[in-house]
């Protein structure tokens, strides 16, 4: 944690700065977040899958990505699910292969590619004058029909059937040559391409790559800039100077697993895409962490190195004075401020309320506006009632302050016909983070 005395109000790091001096006697809530996205290669899946938090927990999770919290191989998951409560997961191997099994004349194949499909076991068993028709998948039974012909059976969770003719009783054969698929950067624009058409917050990125990285600073920068969707991307030791984009380069450890810098990546995607616009994520305790994990070559940040990396727009780990595991500050790569944006377009809890007032605006005029309400002065006036109990509400949870109907927005008509021009004032509101305090002694 940082301290110390302080001579002007310029520290850069959250801390308590408290100085000691003598004193004379005195006299007497909106738009819904917590959509993250993710390209992950998997062992198991569709394409894009759709995948709750709470499904990690309930077993719905094991048709998606064939595991649930409980297993090893769900950590990226359950690290995107700890601060949201719906990953958009997009399976970034390609030219997998399914696992099969013959049990003449049917044919059981793996519903996905993958080496999890090798854990799917299919048997035929007499059921009067029919048959009962099981997939298992890790020993339990998940699916059961009963049919005469093959041509009755219809796919489920896990496998799909083929072949002609009547089932043949058999006493089990488990699903085999299912086999993962390779990653290359194609996949990733192919990724970008298709997550367009889907609504989400945060995407997180979980691989060390520059030029990923470089392409997914683009692709962000043009989804706020010009197709007019605020949303932020998480990267792994990033080099940016944005709004948009979040790096990190450190990971921790806990008593019972080790999450990895590029794992972390999606903790802090989906902690950022389930974050309310009221709401900071600076010295947000690290539940379980003992301690900070860095990358090989990289030595531990002491305090001077963890205010370089604030100056440069890096969300950083830091132990708080009693042990516990914090991030130092909710921050973005924007660290180059201007005019234009000031150091408050650094801090995410401000983004978040920007986006959130961007996002919810353009919604409402799309869906209760364009091409429904007149524009003139009666069909502008409905529209600018609308905005200001929007904007009331977001003052009601301190989201942002001082907003005042009367002279802080403006609607009036565009220099074309079905134009209309709205003018906004607002005032975001941050979380405290700095003390400066002085304790007089006398």
């Amino acid at each position: 944690m940082a301290g110390g005395t302080f001579k002007s109000q310029n520290k850069i790091r959250p801390g308590a700065y408290i100085n000691f001096k003598a004193v004379a006697k005195p006299l007497s809530s909106l738009g819904t977040r917590g959509v993250v996205t993710m390209p992950v290669a998997m062992s198991w899946g569709a394409e894009i899958t759709e995948l709750l938090s709470s499904e990690l927990i309930d077993g719905k999770s094991l048709p998606k990505i064939g595991y649930t919290a409980f297993n090893e191989e769900s950590q990226i998951f359950r690290e995107a699910l700890k601060g949201c409560y719906k990953a958009i997961i997009y399976r970034l191997d390609t030219g997998g292969t399914k696992a099969t099994a013959s049990l003449l004349p049917l044919t059981a194949t793996a519903k996905y590619a993958g080496i999890v499909g090798n854990e799917i076991a299919v048997s035929v068993v007499a059921n009067g004058a029919k048959f009962d028709v099981i997939t298992l998948f890790r020993g339990i039974e998940r699916n059961r029909q009963t049919v005469t012909t093959i041509a009755e059976l219809v796919p489920n969770d896990y496998v799909v059937f083929s072949g002609t003719g009547n089932v043949v009783a058999n006493a089990g054969v488990t699903l085999a040559g299912g086999l993962n698929g390779t990653v290359n950067t194609e996949t990733y624009s192919t990724y970008l391409d298709k997550i367009k058409a889907y609504k989400w917050n945060t995407m997180g990125i979980p691989q060390d790559s520059s030029t990923v990285n470089a392409n997914i600073v683009t692709f962000i920068t043009n989804m706020r800039e010009n197709i007019g969707k605020k949303v932020q991307a998480v990267l792994y030791n990033a080099t940016a100077d944005y709004e948009g984009i979040i790096t990190v380069n450190q990971g921790y450890k806990t008593v019972d697993e080790t999450i990895s810098p590029t794992t972390f990546v999606a903790y802090i995607a989906g902690l950022t895409a389930g974050s309310d616009v009221d709401a900071s994520n600076t010295y947000h305790a690290i539940n379980g962490a003992v301690s900070i994990v860095y990358p090989e070559g990289v030595t531990p940040y002491g305090d001077e190195e963890i205010e370089e990396a604030l100056k440069e727009g890096k969300l950083v780990l830091s132990t708080r004075q009693d042990g516990v595991v914090v991030i130092e500050q909710d921050i973005n790569t924007l660290h180059t401020f201007t005019p234009d944006k000031g150091y408050a377009f650094s801090k995410n809890r401000v983004i978040r309320t920007l986006d959130e007032i961007n996002n919810s605006t353009a919604l409402l005029f799309e869906r209760s506006y364009i091409g429904k309400v007149d524009n003139n002065d009666d069909g502008r006036n409905i529209f600018k009632s609308d905005v200001i109990s929007y904007l009331n509400t977001l003052q009601n949870i301190a989201a942002i302050q001082n907003f005042d109907s009367a002279t802080d927005i403006q609607i009036y008509a565009g220099e074309a016909i079905d134009a209309v021009v709205a003018d906004l004032a607002i005032q975001p509101v941050d979380s405290m983070e700095k003390l400066y305090m002085t304790v007089m002694v006398g």
